[in-house]
Parts: C-alpha cells; sequence; structure tokens
C-alpha cells in the first residue's frame, strides 16, 4: 500500500511538471494549441528565434514565405477568408512591422480574424533609437481589434490565448503582438490555457428586448421598406434566419460587396449589389 501511495505522488510530480522552454518555441507551441498549421512570413533579425524554432516544428507547421511582408499578410486574409480559420503572419522589427499595416487596414475593415506576430529589438533598447526599432504598438492600434508588447517570456502563452480570443469574438478582426527579441531568447515554463473570458471584454452583448420591440415595429409600420445585407450575416452563421426573414417579410434587399453570399443571386427579392461598383437596380431603389 505505501509503494503504490509512492507510485501515484511520483506520477503526480511527473504529470504537474511544467516543461522548460525557450520563449521562441512557445510561440510555435502557442500557435498549435490554437489549432494552426499554415504560417505566412517574411525572416529578419528580430524574429530570428523564432525561425530558428520553426526548423524543430517543420513537420507541423508548414510556413509560406512572400516576396515581401505585405504579401504575407494578404496571403493570410485571403487563407483566413477561405478556410475560415485564423491567418497568422510573421515579420521582423522596424519596416518589416510597418509593411503590415495596408493588410491590417483591410483586415479591420472587412472583419478578417488575423494574428500578426512582429519581432521587436531587446528590451532594454527600446526608446534608443536602435536599428529598426519602430514603436509598432502605436502604429498599428488603430487598425487592429488589440495589440500588445510581450516583453518578458513568460508573458508569451496568456498573451497569445488572448489574442486568439479577441481575434475570433465578436465581431472578428486583426491582433499585433509585438516580441522582444529578450523574450524569444528567454526560458519559461510552458503551459497553455485557451482564453473562453477576459474581464471587461464583451464580444456578444445580449441585445436590448426594448430596442428589438421597437425595431419590429419600424419594419411593419414602414412604407416602402429595403434591407441592405451585409458580411455581419455571415459572421455570425446566420445566413438561413436571414433568408427566411427576407420571404416572411416580403422585402426586397441588396446586399454589399462581402454580403453577396448571404441569400442566393436569383432569389426573387435579391435586387443585387448597391453602391458605386454596384448594380443599376438597387441603387435606384434606395433613393
Amino acid at each position: 500500500m505505501k509503494q503504490e501511495n509512492q507510485h501515484q505522488s511520483e506520477q503526480t510530480a511527473v504529470v504537474s511538471k511544467k516543461e522548460k522552454i525557450s520563449g521562441a518555441e512557445a510561440v510555435l507551441r502557442c500557435l498549435l494549441e490554437e489549432g494552426v498549421d499554415t504560417i505566412f512570413g517574411y525572416p529578419g533579425g528580430a524574429i530570428m528565434p523564432v525561425y530558428d524554432a520553426l526548423f524543430h516544428y517543420q513537420d507541423r507547421l508548414r510556413h509560406i514565405l512572400p516576396r515581401h511582408e505585405q504579401g504575407a499578410i494578404h496571403a493570410a486574409e485571403g487563407y483566413a477568408r477561405v478556410t475560415r480559420r485564423t491567418g497568422v503572419c510573421m515579420a521582423t522589427s522596424g519596416p518589416g512591422a510597418t509593411n503590415l499595416i495596408t493588410g491590417l487596414g483591410d483586415a479591420i475593415l472587412d472583419s478578417t480574424p488575423l494574428v500578426c506576430i512582429t519581432g521587436q529589438v531587446f528590451y532594454k533598447l527600446l526608446g534608443t533609437d536602435a536599428f529598426q526599432e519602430m514603436d509598432v504598438i502605436n502604429c498599428t492600434m488603430p487598425v487592429t481589434k488589440w495589440n500588445y508588447q510581450i516583453t518578458r517570456a513568460e508573458e508569451i502563452p496568456e498573451v497569445f490565448a488572448k489574442a486568439f480570443f479577441v481575434a475570433n469574438s465578436g465581431r472578428p478582426g486583426p491582433v499585433v503582438i509585438d516580441i522582444t527579441k529578450n523574450a524569444q531568447q528567454e526560458a519559461l515554463e510552458f503551459e497553455y490555457h485557451p482564453r473562453p473570458f477576459i474581464r471587461s471584454y464583451t464580444p456578444f452583448p445580449k441585445p436590448d428586448p426594448e430596442a428589438l420591440k421597437e425595431a419590429a415595429e419600424l419594419i411593419n409600420n414602414a412604407k416602402q421598406p429595403m434591407i441592405l445585407a451585409g458580411h455581419g450575416i455571415q459572421i455570425a452563421h446566420a445566413q438561413e434566419d436571414f433568408r427566411k426573414f427576407v420571404e416572411k417579410t416580403g422585402i426586397p434587399l441588396a446586399c454589399t460587396i462581402h454580403g453577396l453570399s448571404t441569400i442566393p443571386s436569383d432569389h426573387p427579392l435579391h435586387a443585387g449589389m448597391l453602391g458605386m461598383h454596384g448594380n443599376y437596380g438597387p441603387n435606384v431603389m434606395q433613393n
């Protein structure tokens, strides 16, 4: 009995022991924990520790090398849209990071979930105008849902869990994680817990019953109603509910460019696409 208890305690000790790895390897482990199998990226000095670690994960993480960082983020966008998964891209500090900004702006406007990882100079060099140092956080703030600069390796698991949750919850969008080179090289005890909830962040607010009632009354009393269907219907996977609503009310509809697949284009109530690049019919109808 005593030997059995001792054996159980030894097993418990093995299970509870956390694995010690580098911050660079922790980045890749976080991606694997989130189900990532494809990365788009362009290497450089400040992100090189992650690329060195990637050599040992070639069988589980496919890396696609573009000709330019902007190509990487646009490819990650396309991947996210087609697969309905989170697009991941990597770039180095300075120009590598700033070359992502056009893609970030596109992703925030089109609600595309991305996690972008940028390398950064050593923590002690921040604010010294070091080679290829750039204030990535302030540069990307207007075009991201959330961004964060990691300066210690131990922050990596929690920040990555939060990043993937924010990128995919509510209205999806891009997130930037800026990682100093020392954080990539330091060791940490790795343990990952996907983030199901973040205090003060409410991506799924409950609709106000009174507001819904008022909206229903406005629709019922409208004399010449018209529906403009957008990308949010697809994000919510509500295409079937939307079709039923359209057919029940008999209200004609037009679509934004990203809302075109919310309902079949040959549906009798579908008038086409609205806007400067849209069809003549719905543009006349809205006037």
